[in-house]
C-alpha cells in the first residue's frame, strides 16, 4: 500500500491551523474563525479541506454508520462488563439500537445534533454554506481552481443532506447560511416534502458535476476529494433510494404532514422515479468505466509461501475491500479501518498473548446462511445441498480442504458454499490464510472450541463463532503481545454496488430482461459462479424464479447483501426496501462459545444470543425533543 502524504500536511506546517494529523480525517482542533479563513488561497481551501470535509470522514467509522450498526450482518455481545463497552471506548451505540434502545430524550446516532455516536451534520452543512458565501473573497484563486472549490462544497453540502434524509426522512433545507442577525422565523424553519428534499439534492449534484474532475491525477496529493465520477455515482444511489418503498408510495407515511398540513411524504408509487435512477445508474456507470474502473484481481506479493487458485480467489474477492484505492472503488474514504482485532478470531497460539483482543465483532448465524451454496443458489433452495441437515457435526473433506481443514469437526452447513463465504466468514474450522502464515497446504485453523479462537476472558470472546474475516486482511499478523495491522481506507461504493443497483432498477422499470441477467452476472463470475439464469436452471428447486420481476428482485436483494455484506450498505438497503423489520423479526443466534466443557458436542448447540427489537417506527429515527421545543415548526418522525 503507497503511503498517503496528503496536501492538509502541508497546511499544518505552513500555517498551523490544525494539528498534524493524517489528511481528511478529523475535523481541525483549532478552527480558524470565519473572517480569516478566506484572506488568501491557503486559507480557503484549509477551511475546505478541514471543515467541509470534516465530517465526511468520520463517516468512515463503521460505528457511526447505522448501514453497518443496524443491519443485522454483526452483533456485539451484550453482556460486556459495563465499563467495558465494545473496543473500550463507548462505541457500541449503533448496535444498542437492535436492542431496543432508540428514545426520542437522547437519541442514539444522533445526526441531528452531536450525542451518543452522532455527528451534526447540520454544522457541516453550515460550514459549505459559508465556504460557498466566502469563496469569492481570496484574490489569489484561479477561475478554474474557485470552480472546483464551489463544486466540492455543493457536493458535500448535497450528500450531508441526503444522509439526513435516509435518516429522519423529511428534513428542512438549508440552501444558505443563515445571517448572524437572522429572525427567529427564519431560523425556525420547517420540514420540507421528502420529494423535494430528494430533488434538492440532486439538483445540487447536477450542478457540481461539470466543475468536478472527473478522476483525481495527483493520488498523493488529493486522494480523498471529490471528483464527478465519484459524483454520478451518489447521484445514481439517491435517485434509487428515492424510487424504493420506503419514500415511494409508502402506506405508512400516507397522513404524516408538517406543520402547515402539507403531506410530507408522496402519497402514490411513482415507477417513474425508477427510470429516473436507472438512467442515472447507467451515467455512472459509463463514467466509470471511462475513468479506469475495473474489477480487482488479486496479484501474487511477496513473502506469499504457496497459493492455490482456490485461494487467489479469496484473496481477490476480500482485497476488493482491503487493498485500497484499487481500480474497482469508485469512492473511497482516507480514514483507515479501526476495527481489524475487534473483526479477527485468535488465529494461532501467538495471538493469545496479545491484549485486549477483543474478537467482539459476531455475524449471527441468520447472516451466514444468506450465502450461496457452491452452486450459486440459495441454501434452502438448492435442491443437491442438504438444508435441513445444516447443523449437524461433521468432518472437513478434501473437497474443501482449502476453506475448512480437513477431518476437523465443523458443522455441515460449513461446507459447499460459495467463495464469498469463505473470504467473508471465518468460523471453528476454517482455514486463515494469513496472520504471518501464506503457505495454504499448511495452513493456520481457527479452532473456536478449545484453541486460540476460545474465549479467554468475559470481554475477550465472539457472541456467534462466526468472524467478519473479509474485513481482516491477509497481511495483518498478531505478534509477541502486539497485532500489527496492515492498514486500508475504507471503500465508500464500489464498481459491483453500481452494477447491482442499475440491475435492480432495470428490473423495477420493465422485469427480467438479457440486461438485467448480464448486470448481476458480473458480478457472480468474479466470484466464481454461474449465471442466474444457469444457476438456478440447473440447481433450483424453483427454477423459474428468475424468469418473474418478484423472484428477480429477491435475487437482486439477496445479491446484494452477499456482495456487499460487512461495508455499511446492507442497513441503508434492507432500509429503503423496507425489509429490515422483516430481517429483525428472529432472534440472533449463534452457537455455545461459552461452553465450559470445550468439547465439539457442547459448542454445537445453537442459542440465541439476543432478540432483536425493530419496528415500524424505527426505519426512520427520531428528532430529539429538545430538538422540537426549541424550533415549534418542526414535527416528530413518523411513529415516535
Amino acid at each position: 500500500m503507497r503511503t498517503l502524504i496528503k496536501p492538509f500536511l502541508l497546511f499544518c506546517l505552513t500555517f498551523s491551523i490544525i494539528s498534524c494529523k493524517k489528511y481528511l480525517d478529523i475535523v481541525p482542533d483549532n478552527v480558524a474563525t470565519l473572517n480569516s479563513s478566506f484572506t488568501n488561497r491557503n486559507e480557503a481551501q484549509a477551511y475546505l479541506l478541514g471543515n467541509c470535509y470534516s465530517n465526511l470522514q468520520r463517516l468512515a467509522d463503521i460505528c457511526r454508520n447505522a448501514g453497518f450498526t443496524t443491519s443485522g450482518e454483526v452483533i456485539i455481545p451484550i453482556d460486556l462488563p459495563s465499563n467495558q463497552s465494545f473496543r473500550g471506548s463507548g462505541q457500541d451505540a449503533g448496535f444498542n439500537l437492535l436492542r431496543g434502545f432508540q428514545n426520542a430524550e437522547n437519541p442514539l446516532l444522533n445526526y441531528w445534533d452531536a450525542y451518543n455516536q452522532g455527528l451534526n451534520l447540520w454544522q457541516s452543512i453550515r460550514f459549505c454554506n459559508n465556504f460557498l458565501d466566502n469563496v469569492n473573497t481570496p484574490p489569489d484563486v484561479t477561475v478554474t481552481e474557485r470552480k472546483r472549490w464551489i463544486a466540492e462544497a455543493k457536493f458535500l453540502k448535497a450528500y450531508y443532506h441526503y444522509w439526513l434524509i435516509r435518516m429522519y426522512g423529511p428534513i428542512p433545507l438549508a440552501d444558505v447560511a443563515l445571517p448572524v442577525n437572522a429572525t427567529s422565523d427564519q431560523v425556525r424553519q420547517k420540514q420540507q416534502p421528502v420529494d423535494t428534499c430528494f430533488n434538492f439534492v440532486v439538483r445540487l449534484l447536477d450542478e457540481a458535476i461539470p466543475d468536478l474532475p472527473p478522476s483525481i491525477q495527483s493520488a498523493i496529493r488529493e486522494d480523498g476529494r471529490i471528483t464527478s465520477t465519484i459524483a454520478l455515482a451518489v447521484k445514481a444511489e439517491v435517485l434509487a433510494t428515492q424510487a424504493s418503498p420506503l419514500f415511494n408510495g409508502n402506506p405508512d407515511y400516507a397522513s404524516v404532514v408538517g406543520k402547515d398540513g402539507n403531506k410530507l411524504f408522496s402519497p402514490g408509487v411513482d415507477k417513474a422515479k425508477w427510470q429516473r435512477a436507472a438512467d442515472a445508474c447507467k451515467a455512472a456507470i459509463d463514467a466509470a468505466n471511462l475513468n479506469g474502473a475495473a474489477l480487482y484481481q488479486f496479484v501474487a506479493q511477496s513473502g506469499i509461501t504457496h497459493m492455490t487458485d482456490s485461494t487467489k480467489l479469496l484473496l481477490t474477492l476480500q482485497g476488493a475491500i482491503t487493498f485500497s484505492w484499487n481500480p474497482e472503488q469508485i469512492w473511497t474514504l482516507n480514514p483507515y479501518f479501526g476495527y481489524q482485532i475487534q473483526a479477527s478470531p485468535r488465529v494461532n497460539a501467538i495471538s493469545t498473548t496479545v491484549y485486549n483482543f477483543f474478537s467482539n465483532l459476531s455475524v449471527p448465524m441468520a447472516e451466514t446462511e444468506l450465502f450461496y451454496t457452491n452452486n450459486g443458489v440459495p441454501i434452502n433452495e438448492d435442491k443437491n445441498w442438504d438444508y435441513n441437515n445444516r447443523y449437524k457435526v461433521v468432518q472437513g473433506d478434501a473437497a474443501n480442504g482449502y476453506y475448512v481443514k480437513k477431518g476437523y469437526s465443523t458443522n455441515k452447513g460449513n461446507l459447499n458454499r460459495e467463495p464469498r463465504y469463505y473470504a467473508d466468514v471465518a468460523f471453528d474450522g476454517s482455514t486463515w490464510f494469513g496472520s504471518g502464515n501464506t503457505d495454504d497446504n499448511n495452513p493456520d485453523v481457527i479452532n473456536a472450541v478449545n484453541g486460540p479462537a476460545a474465549p479467554l476472558d468475559p470481554i475477550a470472546y465472539n457472541a456467534t463463532g462466526y468472524w467478519p474475516r473479509k474485513l481482516v486482511p491477509y497481511q495483518t499478523t498478531s505478534g509477541d503481545n502486539n497485532f500489527q495491522t496492515y492498514n486500508y481506507s475504507w471503500p465508500f461504493m464500489r464498481l459491483p454496488a453500481m452494477w447491482l443497483l442499475y440491475a435492480e432498477c432495470l428490473n423495477e422499470v420493465s422485469g427480467p430482461s438479457a440486461e438485467v441477467y448480464n448486470w448481476i452476472d458480473l458480478v457472480r463470475a468474479r466470484a466464481g459462479l454461474k449465471g442466474v439464469q444457469a444457476a438456478w436452471a440447473q440447481y433450483a428447486k424453483n427454477p423459474a424464479k428468475p424468469n418473474t420481476q418478484d423472484g428477480l428482485r429477491q435475487i437482486i436483494h439477496q445479491e446484494r447483501r452477499i456482495e456487499l455484506a460487512f461495508e455499511g450498505q446492507a442497513g441503508w438497503d434492507l432500509r429503503r426496501w423496507k425489509e429490515l423489520q422483516s430481517v429483525l423479526v428472529n432472534p440472533f443466534l449463534g452457537w455455545n462459545v461459552m461452553n465450559q466443557s470445550k468439547t465439539t458436542g457442547e459448542y454445537y448447540n445453537l442459542h440465541t444470543v439476543f432478540q432483536p427489537q425493530f419496528a415500524l417506527r424505527d426505519y426512520l429515527f427520531p428528532v430529539q425533543k429538545a430538538d422540537l421545543l426549541y424550533n415549534p415548526n418542526l414535527v416528530q418522525t413518523p411513529y415516535w
